[in-house]
């Protein structure tokens, strides 16, 4: 049983493993509880950027993230329905000199699978499985984690790091069902052999089409292309990596440039996600008690940066404690305050780029496309800056 002077966190997601290691470097013990009867994550890729590399270096896990990540050449943006490129931003050199840090891609089980081994290696976090926490309560002095089984685990605070239907945000802040967008994602993986030859990009790659878009970009060490397509259908209820025929895929896009729609054809194994998120809130803070990555700010997927955040808040909050010493619950309101704007940016941000850039039809494409097409590197870069250069990370 942990001692009670430990960090407990629910949930052993990225943002959570991220918190352990975090705390870990500032010299703080912590014992992560996993619902899952093992450490793993599923889906396959996962765009990083540049702020995204700045945490694994604040985790120190950056040669260990390094490692697995594919570093493409461009982000590409192409029209769905002409099948002609609109825009293209190189994220070589200068990319690099500006913000400090590659733009890449990489197996989303290879980078959790990289945090687990830096957990490991630390004397100063306890990875638990089959321990889902269900509830808490806490005194002035400590909190204590209820787990499913009827255990119970005490330590100094308990941090919500248990995703989009959070227990601890359930209690905490009680908001019922996430939001269901109508929007539906279908995943695959090809290998790189049965990628079309004009297709085989080095690039993260958006088709963009009316209530829909297609994403292809290469992952492990350019043997596959993870392929990700989305359409806007109206989905009403909540799924979640259910298996889906490629027939029941291709009615979705057939509207699309044939170009593009062929991926369908060599996509195996289609698994699907009607998509979801919550409005943004201010509190994530009770006592000892506080939410983190999508257990406080669950988003859409359009920035790419879900997991990017509940990264980023985990480097804050590890600065925050440290700040703030023996004063938890201190800690706890500057991490709050530190993030809730930022992350409520994305949120809204990617609900309104999903309508306006990724999924528009008609003059709403015509505006998108006369726009993008037209602006420079400089501007390009201008127009990240507030989310690339991780701003809100103490230095």
């Amino acid at each position: 049983m942990p001692s009670q002077q430990q960090f407990l966190i629910a949930g052993g997601g990225l943002g959570g493993l991220a918190t352990a290691l975090g705390l870990a470097r500032k010299g703080y013990s912590s014992t992560v509880l996993e619902q899952s009867s093992r450490f793993g994550e599923i889906g396959a890729g996962i765009q990083m950027a540049p702020n995204a590399f700045k945490t694994f270096d604040h985790l120190g896990v950056g040669d260990r993230a390094r490692r697995g990540a594919v570093f493409v050449d461009e982000m590409v943006l192409m029209d769905a329905l002409s099948g002609e490129r609109i825009a293209a931003l190189s994220v070589g050199e200068r990319f690099r000199k500006r913000f400090g840090n590659p733009y890449a891609v990489v197996h989303r089980a290879d980078l959790h699978a990289s945090f687990v081994e830096a957990c490991r290696d630390s004397k100063r976090v306890d990875l638990q499985v089959d321990s889902q926490v269900v509830r808490y309560t806490q005194t002035e002095d400590v909190v204590t984690a209820h787990l499913r089984d009827g255990r119970q685990v005490t330590g100094i605070a308990l941090i919500g790091a248990d995703g989009l239907r959070s227990k601890v945000r359930q209690q905490l802040v009680d908001d019922g069902e996430p939001l269901v967008s109508g929007h539906t994602t279908f995943r695959s993986v090809i290998p790189t052999e049965k990628m079309p030859d004009d297709l085989r990009w080095n690039a993260a790659t958006l088709w963009a089409g009316p209530k829909c878009h297609l994403v292809h970009y290469p992952l492990k060490d350019g043997k596959v292309f993870n392929l990700v397509i989305t359409c806007h259908n109206d989905a009403k209820e909540a799924e979640n990596g259910k298996p889906v025929s490629r027939d029941e895929v291709r009615k979705h896009f057939m509207h699309v440039n044939a170009r593009v729609r062929q991926l369908i054809d060599h996509g195996e194994d289609w698994k699907y996600w009607v998509l979801c998120d919550r409005e943004p809130i201010q509190n994530w803070v009770e006592g000892r008690v506080a939410l983190l990555g999508d257990a406080a700010h669950p988003m859409l997927q359009y920035y790419a940066q879900g997991a990017c955040m509940a990264m980023e808040d985990a480097v804050f909050l590890s600065h925050a404690i440290e700040k703030h010493g023996d004063n938890i619950k201190q800690a706890l309101i500057y991490y709050n305050r530190g993030r809730a704007v930022r992350t409520a940016r994305v949120q809204m941000g990617s609900r309104l780029i999903g309508e306006y850039i990724y999924h528009p039809a008609g003059a709403k494409a015509d505006v998108r496309n006369a726009t993008m097409s037209a602006m420079s590197e400089e501007e390009y870069f201008a127009e990240f800056a507030w989310l690339y250069d991780g701003q809100d990370l103490p230095a």
